[in-house]
């Protein structure tokens, strides 16, 4: 009795952590998304490797509707499909922050980037599959 009744206090307060974070990487791609669609040479730098002025500026809007369409499906699969769903999304969404701390090491850019923001942001992602696995 006593470890059915910690069990239910320990999914209540795990649930709440594990969706908030995975609404919160979710926000946070269509945040990017929309920043490269709306700016996106800033958008560029800030990813760790600047575009050229004189670039075709089609391959940043095609970053930033991948951007946006990961965050979407992440909150429709939270929203409408539950927490193993979202989890599994969470696992193969991070290969994309995966790769782009490759993109940005392999293309000169600052490591500090590479690792201070697409590796962190590829850990948050796999912490947040987890959490939706465990509830």
């Amino acid at each position: 009795m006593f470890l059915a009744l910690l069990a239910l206090l320990e999914t209540l307060m795990l649930t709440p952590i594990a969706y908030g974070l995975a609404v919160v990487l979710a926000l946070f791609c269509v945040l990017i998304g929309v920043r490269f669609l709306t700016a996106p040479q800033a958008a560029a730098t800030g990813y760790g490797v600047p575009a050229k002025p004189d670039g075709d500026t089609a391959y940043l809007t095609i970053k930033g509707l991948r951007d946006l369409t990961f965050g979407i499906l992440g909150l429709a699969l939270i929203a409408f499909a539950g927490a193993h769903a979202a989890g599994w999304y969470m696992l193969v969404v991070a290969i994309a922050p995966l790769g782009d701390t490759l993109i940005v090491l392999r293309h000169g850019g600052p490591k500090a980037v590479a690792f201070g923001v697409h590796f962190a942001t590829a850990v948050a992602v796999l912490v947040s599959a987890a959490l939706l696995f465990a509830i």
